[in-house]
């Protein structure tokens, strides 16, 4: 019986560990071009990407992990299965619970991990990559931008900038929008070309523009203004978020579970409504036990299929991740208009192909 569970485990973490890496590979593909756009084109030093990449792993492999297990399940699982060796030991008269318990204790494991991940170190990273991209739009403002959007990564001024000149850090037609509040109308700088003065030492960005009109609120009347033709003109910026990366708040996507009951209770006593955070709290949980319910669910699956072909077991382990995340969008749509309890609506994923697989594995064993 020993060695029948450690075959079935040797079969199971070989797939695992290769669906893993392969999926997180190609996730990793989908940000090269941006990484690389950085490196090359907005002259970010190779350190400061380096630090952005790593701080990007956890996130991918949240959703990686869960998808690995499953395929590495039905691959696995499939290949003994279409080889008939699950029917000959059942003919020898071995219970299958016995030789998949390992494979549901793996699940198990799997599935702490990625809570301890969804806990702890997501949270740390995601905050982190707040922090260098603050350090990086202080450094090097132009890597920061986009040409040809609004930015509003500043404190009382939106940008529009329709050409971004990455060598030289210099602008190029230049709208500048500044809101006054209601019923106010917004006040409107435009320049024919700028650029970024950067002192980060000392915290300071400073955009200098270059041959342009300004708004200015007229002494007798402030809710009018008139136009002023300049050669140059400053204007000091600090980021929206944090001008000190150091003193950067917290998001809820940054803090840890802890970090977040301790949010609930300030806004409760505040009388606000802390249901986003909820939500928060319990997707953390209910993702991470995602694991072990698609290694439930991906047994008897790969026994009845009885695929050994490796692209039908990832056609359908992608089937059954995207009816779990079309599931988890929409309870979790249904939570934040207040029509369940978010402590049900995200579990209810979990709940209802818990339900199914364990089902259909119970019966496969008592077959």
């Amino acid at each position: 019986m020993k060695i029948l569970r450690n075959y079935f485990l040797k079969e199971f973490i070989g797939p695992l560990f290769l669906a893993l890496v392969v999926l997180t590979f190609v996730m990793i593909l989908g940000n090269l071009v941006k990484i690389a756009d950085m490196v090359i084109n907005k002259g970010v030093d190779l350190f400061t990407v380096s630090k952005l990449f790593l701080f990007m792993m956890p996130a991918l492999i949240r959703y990686t992990l869960p998808i690995a297990a499953l395929a590495a399940v039905l691959l696995s699982l499939g290949r003994l299965s279409s080889d008939n060796e699950i029917v000959a030991i059942r003919a020898s008269g071995v219970n299958l619970m016995s030789l998949i318990t390992p494979l549901l204790t793996v699940g198990l494991m799997l599935s702490l991990i990625l809570v301890i991940l969804n806990d702890r170190v997501i949270p740390y990273a995601h905050y982190a990559s707040r922090k260098t991209l603050i350090e990086v739009g202080i450094k090097n403002p132009t890597a920061a931008l986009e040409p040809g959007v609004f930015i509003d990564s500043f404190q009382k001024y939106i940008l529009f900038i329709y050409h971004v000149d990455q060598k030289k850090h210099t602008l190029k037609n230049v709208r500048i929008y500044e809101p006054q509040g209601e019923n106010k109308p917004t006040r409107t700088i435009v320049a024919k070309s700028g650029e970024f003065i950067s002192i980060p030492e000392k915290k300071i960005l400073k955009l200098k523009l270059i041959n342009g009109t300004s708004d200015e609120p007229d002494p007798e009347n402030p809710h009018n203004f008139y136009k002023l033709n300049f050669k140059t003109y400053f204007i000091n910026l600090n980021f929206a978020q944090a001008q000190d990366s150091e003193k950067l708040g917290k998001k809820p996507k940054d803090m840890t579970i802890e970090e977040l009951n301790q949010e609930i209770v300030k806004l409760k006593k505040d009388g606000v409504n802390p249901l986003p955070l909820i939500t928060e709290v319990t997707e953390k949980v209910a993702i991470g036990f995602s694991c072990f319910i698609f290694i439930l669910l991906g047994i008897p699956m790969a026994v009845i299929t009885r695929r050994r072909e490796k692209s039908i077991n990832l056609g359908i382990a992608f089937l059954i991740i995207g009816i779990y995340y079309i599931m988890l969008m929409a309870f979790e749509s249904l939570a934040h208009q207040g029509l369940l309890p978010p402590q049900i609506a995200v579990w209810l994923p979990n709940i209802l192909m818990g339900l199914i697989g364990g089902f259909l594995t119970f019966r496969l064993c008592a077959y």
